[in-house]
């Protein structure tokens, strides 16, 4: 609940706070969204904070020293794939270039949607399928379409907290925003 109340769908321009969503999302495929939160510290602490200049650096021998730790996700592949990311995303630029890019897909503004039932929400969109094709070509990995948005969800690049939760209208307040129109 802290995490729906404080962080997710709050826009976030930081390149940093983007990448350790993304790595975030792609960890959680095929988990539940809790399992992840109660992994974030140790996540973080174990990939050298999320920082893709460091992350970029290290290889193999790197991912066998923390897959013997414990409380995180023990997924080589996504492991892997974080490393990958983190060569992919400093390859954008810089961290501000990297959130402008990522930003882009939704014009660089929150869609606002108006969901009145979870049934309502999309698991994808055109928006994020172009993010995924377009991640993909760059080397990233773990984007598919469903992952896309569910990061550009929890990023604030969509607002989709349903109409009657009180953070709809408080989200809808914090960046400009224009209506999804599907």
């Amino acid at each position: 609940m802290r995490y729906h109340d404080k962080e997710w769908g709050v826009p976030l321009h930081d390149g940093h706070g983007l990448f350790e969503l993304l790595v975030m999302e792609g960890m959680q495929a095929g988990l539940s969204w809790i399992t992840i939160l109660r992994k974030r510290k140790q996540t973080r602490k174990l990939l050298l904070e999320l920082n893709p200049n460091k992350l970029a650096n290290f290889g193999s021998d790197f991912i066998n020293n923390i897959m013997k730790e414990e409380g995180i996700i023990h997924h080589r592949g996504k492991l892997e794939a974080s490393i990958k990311n983190a060569r992919a995303f400093i390859a954008l630029g810089s961290t501000t270039d990297a959130a402008k890019f990522l930003w882009s897909f939704t014009g660089g503004e929150t869609l606002l949607n108006c969901w009145e039932s979870r049934s309502d929400v999309p698991t994808f969109t055109s928006e994020s399928t172009s993010m995924a094709k377009c991640l993909k070509k760059k080397g990233f990995r773990y984007v598919g379409p469903t992952i896309c948005y569910a990061f550009m969800q929890s990023a604030g690049m969509v607002n989709d907290h349903l109409v009657g939760c009180f953070r709809h209208k408080e989200c809808a307040k914090t960046g400009a925003i224009r209506h999804l129109v599907e």
